[in-house]
């Protein structure tokens, strides 16, 4: 898994390519809990137009991402627009 930032003057990316999945998912977590704080009140992209695989814990780690910024989810494939319409649905709680 790569993960990437790219500020711009409106906002920033998040760009995630390969596979969320495992370990590579807990280094996700730990790098949103680094880059969160830093976003602000910047609107923010979600780039996953390069991600292979997405396990139960990297789709949980979108959604938590998704959540705290309502991100504009950038997706340019079948298996990645299914990917980001999994990521904005609401976690099941029960």
């Amino acid at each position: 898994m790569r993960i990437s930032t790219k500020e711009q003057p409106e906002g920033l990316t998040l760009k995630i390519e390969g596979r969320v999945i495992g370990e590579w998912a807990a280094e996700l977590e730990r790098f949103w809990e680094l880059f969160h704080p830093l976003i602000g009140t910047k609107q923010l992209w979600l780039d996953i137009c390069g991600v292979l695989f997405l396990d139960h814990r990297g789709k949980q780690i979108l959604q938590k991402i998704y959540a705290a910024t309502q991100a504009e989810i950038l997706a340019d494939s079948p298996l990645t627009q299914q990917f980001a319409a999994e990521v904005k649905e609401i976690p099941d709680e029960g």
